[in-house]
């Protein structure tokens, strides 16, 4: 990621990248379809911390509040390395073909997580309705954090932006 911040996404090969990291190119892509996947290689930690938190809710919780659980565990893992995170914004923002992955894996994450409400016994399209909105909170308080990680954790914005969704739609 640092190379891409030095010379720019476009500008860095993968040979560059490979040689970076003391791999091969051939190494490289065995871990890696191109060079657009470095920036999205944590995808399955997160899967995880989502789905691991909705099978660990407790029994009676109300399916909206489960996916703010969910998306608190990703929250979690990454607010871990803040700045790394703000310059991997910063690089998938410059570039539409990034947004688009970041929005491709987005919709990934929102199908674990209505699979996973499913697991629970939400029906279907109601808990890709409740993952879709919670996924949405996520990418709104995700959007304050970059603009201001100094404001506090990216916990509390996310629970920030769950509470506002809920007063948004809960009449008054």
């Amino acid at each position: 990621m640092e190379l891409y911040a030095e010379r720019g996404f476009d500008q860095t090969t993968v040979a560059e990248i490979a040689e970076r990291a003391g791999l091969t190119a051939r190494t490289f892509f065995r871990h890696y379809a191109d060079k657009r996947d470095v920036l999205f290689g944590g995808t399955a930690p997160l899967t995880a911390a989502v789905t691991g938190a909705v099978a660990a809710a407790p029994a009676g919780a109300r399916p909206f509040a489960v996916v703010g659980l969910a998306v608190e565990a990703a929250a979690e893992l990454i607010q871990q390395a803040p700045e790394q995170v703000v310059l991997r914004q910063a690089i998938i923002d410059a570039h539409p073909e990034l947004r688009e992955r970041e929005l491709v894996k987005l919709a990934d994450l929102a199908t674990a997580l209505a699979v996973a409400l499913t697991d629970r016994g939400l029906d279907p399209w109601p808990a890709r309705l409740a993952a879709e909105a919670g996924l949405a909170a996520f990418r709104v308080a995700f959007a304050r954090w970059i603009a201001d990680s100094a404001a506090g954790p990216l916990t509390l914005a996310v629970r920030n932006s769950f509470e506002d969704l809920t007063a948004t739609v809960t009449p008054a």
